[in-house]
């Protein structure tokens, strides 16, 4: 069966979008609020806070793209966000979250090392934030929709220098199975997108980064690692109609390093 690229199954237009975690040019979250509204979406994105306003806003103001900040670790502040998001789009039809964290002194150590407390914030901000989200997202998707959150291989594989994000990724694949099967009666699809290594800020926080990336070329079946284009494209498919069937996954993008033993 021939499938047309150009159909609507394959467009984001008239659909409503929430983007959680811009932090520069170079983030996941701007490739994809980016195409999104290249589709054809209507797009708010968010931003840590005020400081960091100033390197997004230079971003969404030319693209037309509401910005607003929110600390997923301040109470209510997630809430505001998505009232904000509804009041000013009518409902979502798509939600991508894109945010990540853990203390750089229990993320740097060994993960038998690594505080309670820090193991508690990393968990809150990199896994639980994505529940919440998806709670408080849920009734404004009266016609169904996409959840999408990103991960990495560490998740699956001890990769070193990874460390404390590891577990925590694992949970918030869990978790994204989870929440497929409660959500799925509503017709919202769940998905988690395993990018290779790029560099990001939340990845310039990880040890030896370099050292995982080399590793990642050698490893990959195409010797090369995935650009921002291509984790944005197929973040926005799933949040296509043309992806109606699918949900509960995780799914690679990453020059097939998953795949090599």
């Amino acid at each position: 069966m021939n499938m047309n690229i150009s159909s609507p199954a394959f467009s984001l237009k008239g659909k409503k979008g929430l983007v959680l975690g811009v932090a520069n040019e170079h983030s996941i979250a701007w490739g994809c609020a980016q195409l999104a509204r290249e589709q054809g979406a209507d797009v708010v994105v968010t931003c840590l806070n005020e400081k960091a306003r100033r390197f997004v806003e230079p971003l969404t103001v030319p693209a037309g793209i509401t910005l607003v900040t929110c600390d997923v670790e301040q109470a209510g502040e997630l809430d505001a966000t998505v009232k904000q998001a509804v009041q000013q789009m009518g409902k979502l039809d798509f939600v991508m979250h894109s945010i990540a964290w853990a203390p750089l002194a229990d993320l740097h150590g060994q993960v038998i090392d690594s505080s309670s407390t820090g193991f508690a914030r990393a968990m809150e901000v990199s896994c639980h934030s994505f529940a919440t989200l998806a709670k408080l997202c849920a009734p404004h998707m009266p016609q169904g929709g996409s959840m999408v959150t990103m991960t990495y291989l560490g998740a699956d594989e001890a990769v070193p220098h990874y460390g404390l994000m590891g577990p925590i990724k694992a949970a918030l694949e869990s978790l994204v199975r989870y929440v497929a099967l409660e959500l799925g009666p509503q017709g919202i699809r769940v998905h988690a997108v395993s990018p290779g290594p790029i560099m990001t800020r939340a990845a310039s926080g990880i040890d030896s980064f370099s050292e995982l990336i080399d590793n990642a070329i050698q490893k990959a079946p195409l010797k090369r690692l995935v650009t921002p284009k291509e984790i944005a494209s197929l973040s926005t498919f799933l949040c296509t109609d043309a992806a109606s069937g699918m949900t509960g996954q995780t799914i690679y993008v990453d020059a097939g390093c998953h795949a090599v033993a």
